[in-house]
């Protein structure tokens, strides 16, 4: 099967055809390039997306990251940044392997093809030329032997008469006999030329014909050939990355199996637990006896009898608040005593970390000082042992600061920790500095303290006198403070015992103004009376502001 034995007479047909063949190629090519413009832009999209949904440094959204979900969704993300990556590697090998590589394949193909075909047109034009001499000896051939042939004719007519004298007869014979040699000649010429186009012909189309033809046939096999090739490698290219794509799904896979709902639940827990106890039961109150009211030990019924009541632990005269446990307006205490007990400690411990981290650092710093000095004594050519001093002392001093800063948050977390209810090791502290402290001192916070507004705490009965006294002196210096107008009222939903200064007591089912709203400490300020103000727990009442609270009517 050749295309120079089968095809010798479709010179330009072969012309059209290789030409759609390159066509064809350069399709392909423009395929695939657009295949790898669309992987680009698909990786960029992904790493955009993957950038979208990454949390914010220094944010509270990074906070969220603690939860297994949020870091199984983290890994996810990450791991699609990954994805991205191989789709970039996608595009450029296919760029690499493919569109350069047969990009300058075509260009070759071209002048290939080009040198064929113009090797064939000027073998057409050989025996286009051999042709024409051929049929131009043919025709003076013929000429010559009709003008013999008339010469002949007339030399007959004149020797036949008897009119025309000798001489003119002997002029036609001579004119014959030249027009006979000519055609002769003419003949010899004729044949010589035929044979040589015969030879000619012959070599065109078994020789010279089949030889191009042969070329363009191997030419277009080897981009047929080519174009396998590249198909193949364009499926290898995607296939390499597979693996690679699997172990990115495969991580996944395995960040979604690690979540843990148990542990974020405990999370929760730990984010938001406030250190205090819920209300105890609620005793029956008898009201078959009017008059004689008689109401649980946890109501302050006894405190809003006739005369002046005898006012609890914490309690206030004149509708005064102690001073130093007013709420916070400004930046949050360095000591975090505006947040619950729980909280409280958590944020504590989260310094201590801190700051032991940061003493770590600086200890590492000076032993790496430390050693440079003792190398710069060693060989004195290296530098002056003198001169690290100044940074030493520097590190030195850092040190002790953050030692002194870390031992008085250190005293608070041991402070919180003492009044908090009682835990096991672990979730009392990671680190277990405090492990080794008495049960004694972990007592449940409901039977011996509560936290106030701010989240100070205060001891209770052995210290009650000296707080009454301390009272007593703050009192008088704030008798004239005029009493904030009531915003509002309250119900409240349960009892609470304020046994902290600047707590009050409620009675489940009371009704109260309001006078300061909760600023998301979970504390509300609210007034019985006159001479009785205080904060309650947020969550212990039901708020109804309104501008006319003023006349609502108080159950006391």
């Amino acid at each position: 099967m050749s295309w120079g034995t089968e095809l010798w007479d479709q010179f330009d047909n072969l012309e059209k055809h290789t030409q759609w063949g390159i066509d064809i190629l350069e399709k392909y090519i423009k395929f695939v390039k657009e295949r790898t413009e669309i992987e680009l832009s698909y990786a960029k999209q992904l790493r955009n997306l993957s950038k979208k949904y990454q949390p914010k440094k220094n944010s509270k959204e990074e906070e969220e990251y603690r939860y297994t979900a949020c870091k199984a969704f983290l890994s996810t993300l990450n791991e699609m940044n990954d994805y991205a990556g191989q789709h970039e590697v996608i595009s450029e090998n296919m760029t690499s392997q493919i569109t350069v590589e047969l990009t300058r394949y075509v260009q070759d193909l071209k002048q290939e093809r080009k040198s064929h075909f113009h090797e064939g047109r000027k073998a057409q034009q050989h025996i286009e030329t051999c042709w024409k001499q051929l049929e131009s000896s043919k025709r003076r051939f013929e000429r010559d032997c009709k003008e013999a042939d008339r010469a002949q004719q007339y030399f007959e007519k004149m020797d036949a008469d008897i009119n025309v004298t000798k001489a003119d007869v002997e002029k036609a014979r001579q004119q014959a006999q030249t027009r006979h040699q000519m055609a002769e000649d003419s003949k010899a010429d004729y044949s010589l030329i035929l044979q040589k186009f015969n030879q000619e012909q012959r070599e065109y189309y078994y020789t010279h014909i089949p030889t191009i033809f042969q070329k363009i046939q191997e030419m277009e096999e080897r981009r047929i050939v080519r174009v396998g090739e590249s198909m193949k490698t364009y499926a290898e290219v995607d296939r390499q990355v597979i693996p690679i794509i699997g172990k990115c799904l495969d991580e996944i896979v395995k960040a979604a199996k690690s979540i843990d709902q148990k542990n974020d639940s405990q999370l929760v827990i730990e984010a938001y637990k406030s250190g205090f106890e819920p209300p105890g039961d609620i005793e029956f109150e008898d009201y078959t006896q009017p008059m004689k009211r008689t109401v649980s030990d946890n109501s302050l019924s006894n405190s809003r009898g006739e005369g002046k009541p005898e006012l609890k632990f914490g309690g206030k005269s004149k509708g005064k608040l102690w001073p130093f446990i007013k709420k916070n307006k400004g930046a949050a205490p360095e000591d975090f005593s505006n947040l619950p007990p729980e909280q409280r400690r958590k944020k504590l411990q989260q310094k201590v970390d801190e700051l032991n981290k940061d003493i770590q650092k600086e200890m590492d710093q000076r032993d790496a000082i430390t050693k440079m000095k003792d190398v710069y004594l060693k060989n004195p050519q290296m530098g002056d042992p003198a001169s690290l001093d100044h940074k030493l002392t520097e590190v030195s001093q850092n040190i002790e600061k953050l030692r002194l800063e870390a031992q008085k948050f250190e005293a608070w977390l041991a402070e919180v920790e003492g009044r908090l209810p009682a835990r096991s090791d672990q979730a009392r502290r990671q680190s277990g500095m405090y492990d080794t402290q008495s049960p004694a001192t972990v007592n449940n916070c409901a039977q011996d303290r509560e936290s106030s507004p701010d989240g100070s705490y205060t001891e209770e009965q052995s210290q009650e006198s000296e707080v009454k006294v301390l009272a007593t002196d703050f009192d008088d210096e704030f008798d004239d403070e005029e009493p904030l107008p009531a915003i509002g009222t309250c119900k409240a939903l349960y009892t609470f015992e304020g046994q902290n200064e600047g707590t009050i007591s409620v009675v489940e089912g009371e009704t109260l103004y309001v006078i300061e709203e909760d600023k998301g400490d979970g504390w509300t300020r609210i007034r019985r009376s006159e001479d009785e103000e205080g904060y309650v727990p947020t969550s212990y009442v039901e708020v109804y502001l309104d501008k006319n609270a003023k006349g609502a009517k108080t159950y006391i």
